[in-house]
């Protein structure tokens, strides 16, 4: 068992659902979800451009700053959850809903100014194994969506894997965007 130093500074984790799955929603969920999808696009590209020139001039991560930057991401979690089947629930732009996002508020001194350049270059292996898995989750939804409009339910280890590859997805943003940690991301997808 890992002690809590050990753990990474963001925390990510979907409920998995009881019971049935909303197959009339689940059928025609990509047209529902096209004007939250577009709210959490505009949302999410507010997030970097900020973020990198308070880090680089100021070497500083104002507490509302982040605050603002971790709610962007649990919205866009919430809105990438519903598109992926994950959850029925049409993403709130307030509640958390069935998905945990959390993220540790960098300290003074946690950030290096001049790291952000560093970040999206150190970030590019994570890049290049998060584009096969983002295409092994498309076909992983594929095959949830089949299950769920034929009995009704998301298969759990499928559910488990995009969950995953969401979580790692999540912690190289925080690291190589939204810039609240300067700790290298794993490359796993469990905690």
């Amino acid at each position: 068992m890992s002690s809590s130093t050990d753990m990474y500074p963001l925390q990510y984790s979907v409920d998995y659902p009881e019971g049935p799955r909303n197959r009339l929603t689940a059928l025609v969920r990509l047209i529902l979800a096209i004007p939250i999808i577009i709210i959490s696009i505009f949302a999410a590209w507010q997030v970097i451009v900020p973020t990198f020139f308070m880090i680089l001039f100021r070497n500083k991560y104002p507490r509302w700053w982040f605050d603002w930057n971790l709610e962007v991401m649990r919205f866009v979690s919430r809105v990438n959850s519903y598109v992926l089947l994950l959850r029925d629930e049409y993403p709130a732009t307030d509640d958390e809903q069935a998905i945990h996002l959390d993220m540790s508020y960098p300290d003074e001194g946690d950030i290096n100014r001049f790291m952000p350049i560093v970040k999206w270059i150190l970030a590019i292996p994570h890049f290049i194994v998060l584009y096969v898995l983002s295409l092994i989750v498309l076909l992983v939804s594929f095959i949830a969506w089949l299950a769920i409009l034929i009995v009704g339910r998301y298969p759990r280890g499928m559910f488990d894997f995009t969950v995953g590859v969401m979580r790692w997805s999540n912690r190289v943003t925080a690291y190589a965007f939204v810039l609240t940690t300067d700790r290298y991301p794993p490359f796993r997808l469990g905690e």
